[in-house]
């Protein structure tokens, strides 16, 4: 007799848990009968797969290997049940949509407003996180598409290059007031005090290997983890900070300043799981976020 899916649920229930009792107030049944059910799946695969001897629950060996499979079957069975509710003709439809955070100041509202527009049926589940989230959240068929940067992927992830993202130094922009018409030497910044990022963003990494390579030490004043604070910040005060270049597009208060030599451009990339199924929502996003690329002056990846 073949498990029962409810069985491979309550199962793995108990594996996040390492508790019955946590895992049985998860799923909203009793604790004896979370317990009966598993004893039931073991009757059926005729092994132990709980170890209940410590006093946390852990899977024994055989246990291990059949979690594996479980997780897998469960994640192809969702597969399945999202490509039988896909419509192609896209009047309804969900994604969901996973970017590393400075995409959400400049590239996630566009490309969300344009989806809308052409297809408003298709609801959206949009998260922040950073990129090693992204990639795992793509290999266990949490997310259907990522927006990251190109570096060494996980084994199972497919990246498919958009753009080239470039960065200057910002500061404090006037109204009728031009930019300086020549990059300023890096070397120029050595002291000078400057809002960062925090650690939080994979930008600041790229930011600090820049300064190192060129050898500055700019005092850093200010660090913060949200970019619109960020550039309130530097429109109020004499502090400059690094940002996207996108970002600061038709933005009249912040003037991007090119540094010499130029920070690194990085290329941005759309992630998914090798071999996964894609949705007629996310075939469409990825043909808008395409096009948005090629016609809005992005630098070509």
């Amino acid at each position: 007799m073949a498990p029962e899916l409810r069985h491979l649920r309550y199962l793995l229930a108990v594996v996040e848990h390492a508790n019955f009792t946590r895992a049985a107030e998860a799923l909203h049944i009793s604790q004896p009968t979370l317990s009966q059910q598993v004893k039931q799946l073991e009757r059926t695969v005729g092994v132990q797969l709980l170890d209940r001897t410590g006093r946390t629950v852990r899977l024994t060996d055989a246990g291990e290997a059949y979690v594996h499979y479980a997780r897998r079957a469960l994640r192809d069975l969702a597969a399945a049940e999202r490509a039988v509710l896909d419509v192609s003709d896209l009047s309804r439809g969900h994604l969901r949509l996973a970017v590393t955070p400075t995409f959400t100041a400049y590239l996630v509202g566009p490309l969300v407003a344009e989806l809308h527009a052409h297809h408003p049926g298709i609801t959206l589940d949009i998260k922040e996180m950073p990129q090693d989230r992204i990639e795992a959240g793509l290999l266990a068929d949490e997310l259907d598409l990522g927006i990251a940067f190109q570096g060494a992927h996980l084994p199972g992830i497919t990246a498919t290059p958009l753009y080239a993202e470039t960065l200057s130094l910002v500061v404090a922009g006037h109204p009728g007031v031009p930019a300086p018409p020549q990059p300023l030497p890096v070397a120029d910044l050595s002291g000078r005090q400057l809002a960062l990022l925090s650690d939080d963003f994979a930008t600041r990494g790229h930011i600090d290997v820049y300064f190192t390579a060129h050898k500055v030490q700019p005092r850093i004043a200010v660090e913060a983890n949200s970019i619109q604070a960020l550039t309130e910040i530097v429109r109020r005060t004499e502090l400059a900070t690094v940002l996207p270049d996108a970002i600061t597009h038709g933005h009249a208060l912040l003037t991007p300043v090119p540094l010499d030599p130029a920070l690194p451009a990085r290329t941005v990339t759309l992630l998914q799981r090798e071999s996964a199924y894609r949705s007629a929502a996310a075939r469409a996003f990825t043909v808008l976020t395409q096009h948005h690329i090629r016609t809005r002056g992005y630098v070509p990846a």
